[in-house]
């Protein structure tokens, strides 16, 4: 069985933005197209994509962005309740938003590695196989000024 892999949010955005990391998205990618592994994404990911990139940019290019997202060669995985259920294992346990509970749950669930940029997954080494892309620096709230 191919192996199986499952992008998280900052995994689509490292690609996307050309971040570090984003030539193993790239790889990733191309090795899905050519059917030698199975690559998902939960959909509460398309929220994520969809708000930040509203947020940063514009409805449209959030629209374009999803259409792009959207063409590539992974499933779409719409959390259903033994999903939801191992998400909130996963979030009692762990300090973890509720979209990377569901992203991971998902990892989980189908014994997939979680391909990331967020240092919060890194708890979760115990329980789900990781690829972690280099982090990116955290920034600070809005207002606030850099520390350090």
């Amino acid at each position: 069985m191919a192996e199986r892999y499952v992008l998280d949010t900052s995994a689509i955005f490292a690609f996307t933005d050309n971040e570090e990391g984003a030539d193993a998205v790239e790889r990733l990618l191309e090795a899905g197209r050519a059917h030698q592994c199975m690559l998902a994404v939960c959909a509460i990911s398309l929220m994520e994509l969809a708000y930040i990139t509203q947020r940063e940019q514009d409805e449209d290019a959030a629209a374009r962005l999803l259409a792009v997202v959207k063409a590539w060669p992974v499933v779409w995985v719409y959390p259903d309740e033994k999903t939801l259920l191992q998400a909130a294992k996963l979030k009692a346990t762990h300090r973890l938003s509720v979209a990377d509970a569901l992203i991971a749950a998902v990892a989980k669930l189908s014994q997939a590695t979680l391909v990331h940029k967020d240092p919060e997954f890194e708890a979760l080494a115990t329980e789900v196989r990781l690829l972690s892309l280099p982090f990116k620096p955290t920034r600070p709230p809005p207002g606030r000024p850099p520390e350090g």
